[in-house]
């Protein structure tokens, strides 16, 4: 089967499609048939070798979204046939998503959402999973709130926003360029330009800030919170700060399981939360969806599509 592999880490020209043999899944794995999946931060993390305990070879790609063709000893919550998405990652115990077969934990998937194809499934897994863990697990928010949502038109940001507007939040975030109008359509009430405007001089005594930036934006986010308030962010936490300013600051590492997706999934069956596909590569154009992807050229996602 083709894959997508590094055999030494370092930028876009290290990545490699090669041929290897289809994984077998063992007790508590399933092997799925990949049909799509789509690029994350962690996957170019784990290519420039910015996570410890990375063995090489390794195939790239955390999110999945295919059938089941293969369940091994134990597994009771999918069959052969049916149509799931989830996490493949290696550092999971996935034998990694950017391949055309995959073997997956089977309690890091779920059934595929009614209504969307697989393009749209990859899409949702590990950005879903975030967005839901951080605003309906950590800050648990509640209608009429404020909240701060950073980077609002990326792939996290963009499931944030429309899952803050459902619960009846008042949404602030920031954005720049075309995503202000794409910020704006998914219902965010302000949008900052953080190119042009210091969002720390524009917000003050917001319930919650959600974090997927990182740097000077998550330490000035502190003076935007009212006492009491919480910061969730995907990257950083700052406990000094925590203490000066009188709020809980909370780093999250998401968490793609079964329970989550099945909440996700609940999102987009009820329409609250409708998938952001921005570009669709293949997979012998992985190096193309790299390159937009961090060069920041994506509104939501950047989806591979693996088969038709």
């Amino acid at each position: 089967m083709k894959t997508a592999q590094i055999k030494i880490f370092g930028g876009i020209e290290v990545i490699e499609i090669v041929d290897i043999e289809k994984p077998k899944p063992q007790k508590g794995q399933v092997l799925v048939k990949i049909y799509a999946t789509s690029i994350n931060p962690i996957d170019y993390k784990i290519r420039q070798g910015l996570l410890p305990g990375i063995q090489l070879p390794i195939t790239l790609g955390s999110d999945v979204a295919g059938v089941v063709t293969q369940v091994g000893e134990g597994v009771e919550s999918v069959s052969v046939g049916n149509k799931v998405y989830g996490q493949a990652i290696v550092l999971g115990g996935g034998s990694g998503a950017f391949a055309e077969f995959a073997v997956v934990m089977a309690d890091t998937i779920a059934k595929m959402p009614e209504g969307v194809d697989f393009n749209q499934a990859a899409s949702m897994v590990l950005a879903g999973c975030s967005a839901v863990q951080a605003l309906l697990e950590h800050i648990k928010l509640k209608k009429g709130q404020k909240i701060l949502i950073h980077g609002g038109a990326g792939g996290i940001g963009s499931i944030a926003i429309q899952i803050a507007k459902s619960i009846g939040a008042h949404v602030a975030t920031t954005a720049t360029g075309n995503g202000i109008d794409f910020v704006k359509k998914l219902g965010a009430d302000e949008v900052i330009d953080y190119q042009k405007e210091h969002f720390e001089e524009k917000l003050s005594g917001y319930d919650t800030v959600f974090d997927t930036v990182g740097g000077e934006t998550y330490r000035k986010s502190f003076g935007v919170l009212k006492t009491g308030g919480m910061i969730v962010s995907m990257v950083a936490k700052d406990e000094v700060k925590m203490g000066q300013y009188g709020v809980v600051a909370i780093s999250q590492w998401t968490k793609v399981n079964a329970e989550n997706l099945t909440v996700l999934t609940s999102l987009i069956e009820s329409k609250k939360v409708k998938p952001q596909v921005d570009k669709i590569y293949t997979l012998d154009r992985i190096k193309e969806a790299f390159e937009a992807k961090e060069k920041g050229e994506v509104l939501g996602k950047i989806v591979i599509q693996i088969a038709n």
